[in-house]
């Protein structure tokens, strides 16, 4: 018997349907419409019924094929067609569909132990679909969610076996969408994600990725299919674990972000003439992740989030997966109070903080305008060299003879909260904890504890490890009021560790991402104990800037660069990832940089998270003036951030392009533009600003208020041209819609 059923919500539709085989497929995906249901009539290649695809779905115009909702790789089972894609397995095929149940709002079981699903205001509407394999006793869970009122789809697959032997899986994708237009038509756009060069986008013809065959003349698809992915704990070392894909005819858009914390992949290909994506957390090819399946036993993906847009192309999917962000991530209160923190190490005490440097420094701070005050890394050193000593994290005396808790007591008394640098998942090869901990409590491959970069590894799933770092959290923030951690983590281990505490050997890869759910789980109970806590998750930079890190945590850091004229690309692009309020963006002015030089380096990080640094205690009363302004700039801006959507009206950053532009739209008809003049050249530059064609507007020279900087607006031709006479320079905007008639105008300060 033949089911068909539908599901969603007023933003987003999904119509399901088996074929005479019983398995089960997503025919249609996209924003609700009038159009009925498919039949479920699929031909013999699983190919929809183009009389059955209505409009706006997943399908291309030529009908192209739907795949199974679930494909599941596994030892003795293989796939149908041999190659690099992760489509057409054996175990998939043979799936069969059971039943359905649909909910509304509720908290997802994330195994993960990080923010979970919250509601948005529009509620959660979930959907799990059963299926079945008689044959090896495999049942399939896809649990599908999404947040009302979005067109942002949640996906993770929850395997458990139900028969009488054991089954090892190598690889599961969390989502599988077939029946995308053709790779003709398509652009695919991915980011390259590097230590101090975060966040750099690219975007080709799908077309130019993956090669045409003639699928026609040989009766099958490529073997190849077009793969990104990462290895090892750093999740978003080498890319960010995000990918589109644009219609360039219509604008209609696929973003998808995979919320992983270690490895990951994705793919794009070509089936029948149509393009799929699948999207998955680690697998057995490229993560020797492998999961040993007793009878009973059950194991869940990594979630992946598609955010889908009808028109607009990237930037109207980057604004609904915004809103998921949001909608998915660990209330708390810092997301809309965005205090103003200053960190001693960028360009200044880099590491090596002392009584002395610090009180200077915390007078200046707090003359400027932070509110939070953080000291980094070296507050646990007495040696001068505390790479390979941490651990411990115990305050040193030689830096601070009269005590640490003197220092943390001199911010709070000037109104700011302390925070300290914190490296928590490492233990230095000389540190006591080294030899305290049992070898249990590390990463160990073949019985032999790792080492990296003269560091061990701390594995969270062992109790004396998670009572190590319980102590210290609680000591810091319980006993001496520390209200700020920025954790830090600067190794990668990859594969992972093949030793399980609790069930002996595991592939390294399983064993890497059971460690991180259960590091996510520690840091979810430390939040619990400390609702007031704030956390900055850090990574050498952006090295860990994933999704299930983001639900979880107050903060991303978005780069270690230390160039002020190298931030502006990362700082542009960095909302593609990251919230604009949890994007911690540094601004370190330095005295002996000009005025504009101090401007320039402070006004990248007015549409983020302020990250105040540099040697404020060394600037002229003018000097700091200039700081003082900015900052006073960023608590207007502020209040709208946590609403606001980014866009960009120069397409997204080049590392190298003089020109750069971010944007955010807020609630009020208001619209916020920082633009970047990097280079020589032409001192003007035309922004186009679409959504306010036609309208007045009032112009607000944000910051800096008295540079010599000219802006003019065009409305019907949708333009603002910019004018920036010197560079390096950079220019906040604050763009009013007006009700009277629109009117060419220059803007002023």
């Amino acid at each position: 018997m033949r089911e068909t059923f539908t599901w969603g919500h007023s933003a987003l539709a999904a119509a399901f349907a088996t074929g005479p085989d019983g398995v089960l497929r997503l025919v249609r995906l996209g924003p609700p419409d009038d159009t009925p249901p498919p039949d479920g009539t699929l031909s013999p290649d699983d190919t929809a019924s183009p009389d059955s695809t209505p409009p706006h779905d997943t399908a291309s115009p030529t009908g192209a094929a739907p795949l199974p909702v679930v494909e599941v790789l596994a030892l003795g089972h293989g796939s149908d067609w041999s190659g690099q894609r992760g489509i057409e397995t054996a175990l998939g095929a043979r799936l069969r569909y059971r039943g359905h149940r649909a909910e509304t709002d509720g908290r997802d079981d994330d195994d993960g132990g990080g923010g979970g699903d919250h509601d948005n205001g529009g509620g959660w509407h979930r959907l799990t679909l059963d299926l079945h394999d008689p044959g090896s006793g495999l049942t399939a869970e896809v649990r599908l969610s999404s947040p009302g009122g979005l067109p942002v789809l949640r996906s993770e697959v929850r395997l458990t076996n139900e028969g009488t032997e054991p089954l090892v899986v190598q690889a599961v994708p969390s989502l599988v969408l077939g029946g995308l237009p053709s790779p003709d038509a398509l652009d695919v756009h991915w980011a390259h994600n590097e230590w101090l060069a975060e966040c750099r986008w690219a975007a080709v013809p799908l077309r130019d990725r993956i090669v045409d065959v003639s699928r026609d003349a040989h009766g099958r698809d490529s073997r190849a299919a077009l793969v990104l992915g990462s290895v090892g704990s750093w999740p978003t070392d080498g890319h960010l674990p995000m990918g589109a894909l644009t219609e360039r005819a219509t604008g209609r858009a696929w973003l998808w972000q995979v919320e992983s914390p270690v490895g990951w992949r994705w793919e794009a290909g070509e089936r029948a003439h149509g393009t799929y994506v699948a999207l998955g957390g680690p697998t057995d090819t490229e993560h020797q992740w492998r999961e040993r399946l007793v009878p009973g036993a059950s194991f869940t993906t990594v979630p992946v989030a598609l955010a889908l847009a009808d028109r607009g192309g990237f930037d109207a999917a980057t604004a609904h997966l915004t809103a998921y962000r949001r909608a998915v991530r660990r209330p708390h209160p810092d997301h809309t109070a965005l205090p103003i923190v200053f960190n001693d190490y960028m360009n200044t005490l880099m590491g090596d903080p002392t009584t002395e440097r610090l009180l200077p420094l915390i007078e200046a701070a707090a003359r400027a305008g932070a509110e939070y005050f953080c000291i980094d890394a070296g507050w646990y050193d007495d040696t001068g060299a505390w790479w390979d000593g941490v651990g411990a994290w115990q305050p040193s005396t030689r830096r601070f003879p009269g005590g640490l808790r003197l220092v943390l007591d001199r911010i709070r008394s000037l109104g700011m909260v302390p925070g300290l640098w914190l490296e928590p998942e490492v233990v230095g090869v000389r540190s006591p904890v080294a030899a305290a901990l049992p070898d249990d409590a590390f990463f160990q491959r073949d019985g032999v504890r790792l080492t990296e970069n003269d560091r061990h590894h701390l594995d969270l799933r062992h109790p004396a490890a998670r009572r190590h770092l319980d102590a210290t959290v609680d000591r810091l923030v319980g006993d001496w009021g520390v209200g700020y951690l920025k954790l830090d983590y600067n190794i990668s281990i990859a594969p992972g560790t093949d030793w399980d505490p609790e069930h002996g050997h595991a592939a390294p890869g399983a064993g890497l991402l059971a460690h991180a759910r259960a590091h996510q789980r520690w840091l979810a109970a430390v939040l619990d104990r400390h609702p007031a806590l704030v956390i900055e998750n850090c990574a050498s930079g952006g090295l860990r800037m994933d999704g299930s890190s983001l639900a979880l945590t107050q903060l991303q850091s978005t780069s270690d660069q230390q160039d002020p004229l190298r931030y502006p690309p990362i700082a542009a692009a960095a909302p593609t990832a990251v919230p604009p309020e949890q994007g911690a963006v540094w601004a370190y002015p330095q005295p002996g940089f000009t005025d504009d030089e101090i401007r320039f380096a402070l006004a990248g990080a007015l549409l983020g998270r302020v990250h105040l640094s540099g040697h404020l205690d060394r600037m002229t009363r003018a000097q700091l003036d200039l700081v003082r302004d900015a900052l006073a700039a960023y608590r207007e801006v502020r209040p709208d951030l946590p609403s606001a959507v980014p866009f960009w009206p120069l397409g997204l950053p080049g590392w190298t392009d003089a020109w750069l532009a971010l944007g955010l739209r807020a609630g009020g008809g208001r619209t916020y533009v920082t633009v970047w003049r990097r280079g020589d050249g032409t001192p003007a530059r035309t922004v186009p600003l679409p959504h306010v064609a036609g309208r007045a507007l009032r112009i607000e020279h944000f910051h800096p208020a008295d540079s010599a900087a000219e802006t003019t607006w065009a409305p019907d031709r949708a333009e603002l041209t910019v004018t920036l006479p010197h560079t390096p320079a950079a220019l906040l905007l604050r763009l009013t819609v007006e009700e009277a008639d629109a009117g060419s105008g220059r803007g002023a300060s």
